[in-house]
């Protein structure tokens, strides 16, 4: 039977891309989810990676989780395809900046205070206003974020893996960039792959992964899956009663036991 690790609370999150209003409201929720249950051996929440671009809040994301994660030992936050660009550019690579902003940069830049540069605009100057507007703190924290996490039958990453390939030998772009390779394979992977990356109008469950990308930034549905030993459950903004606004916003008991790979 697959299992968590023993003892492991586990909430991973998919694709948030600027919906910090999402992000907080699912936290309470998962909050309220994990208070009505037994105390765990150990707590951890999963954000599966994209918490920039698309939607209006990127850089209230990034300062939120920056806090957070310096403050709670349970927050483990994955590397998506879309930080990956972000760093990138703003670590340089101009021919990046114009395809960065049509997947959703325009927004990001803007969440920053900065207006996207017109088409005839020198990039290597708009590039050093991008840097001082963007705290450094903020993209060096970006570039530490592990790309794999695991516990027990479940291995967590942003887009998934080579069919094929070990997990210890997969690479840092198979799990962040990879899509059909991955989504049509319908053999085993050595573990259950908890991704997002590829949107779906509900939870993509599969006998050898489970996709939970639903699009937030669109649909207003962002959804966190729930696993502790065998049990499985779906919480998702925009399906149940909301939450009172006046609750913590993140949950309360948090470890840093679980394990978790740069790639």
């Amino acid at each position: 039977m697959i299992s968590t690790t023993k003892g492991e609370r586990i909430y991973a999150i998919g694709d948030i891309h600027g919906r910090y209003d999402l992000l907080r409201d699912l936290l309470r929720r998962i909050e309220a989810h994990s208070k009505a249950l037994p105390e765990p051996g150990s707590f951890h929440v999963v954000l599966l990676g994209d918490l920039v671009d698309r939607g209006p809040d990127s850089a209230e994301i990034l300062r939120y989780l920056y806090e957070l994660d310096k403050t709670i030992s349970g927050l483990i936050v994955l590397m998506g395809n879309h930080e990956e660009v972000m760093l990138r550019v703003y670590d340089g690579e101009t021919l990046l900046l114009r395809p960065w902003l049509r997947i959703g940069g325009a927004e990001t830049l803007r969440s920053f205070g900065l207006e996207p540069p017109p088409r005839d605009g020198d990039p290597v100057a708009f590039l050093e206003q991008m840097r001082r507007a963007i705290p450094r703190e903020l993209m060096d924290w970006m570039r530490s974020l592990p790309v794999t996490a695991r516990s027990g039958d479940y291995v967590f990453v942003h887009a998934g893996v080579r069919p094929g390939v070990a997990l210890k030998r997969q690479t840092k772009t198979d799990m962040i960039w990879i899509r059909e390779e991955f989504l049509q394979f319908r053999g085993e992977h050595g573990a259950t792959i908890v991704h997002g990356h590829s949107i779906s109008p509900s939870v993509d469950l599969q006998p050898n992964r489970i996709g939970i990308d639903t699009g937030a930034y669109r649909t207003g549905v962002l959804t966190a899956l729930y696993l502790e030993g065998s049990k499985r459950e779906i919480i998702a903004t925009g399906e149940v009663q909301a939450l009172d606004a006046s609750a913590p916003a993140g949950p309360a008991h948090w470890d840093r036991s679980f394990r978790r790979s740069r790639g």
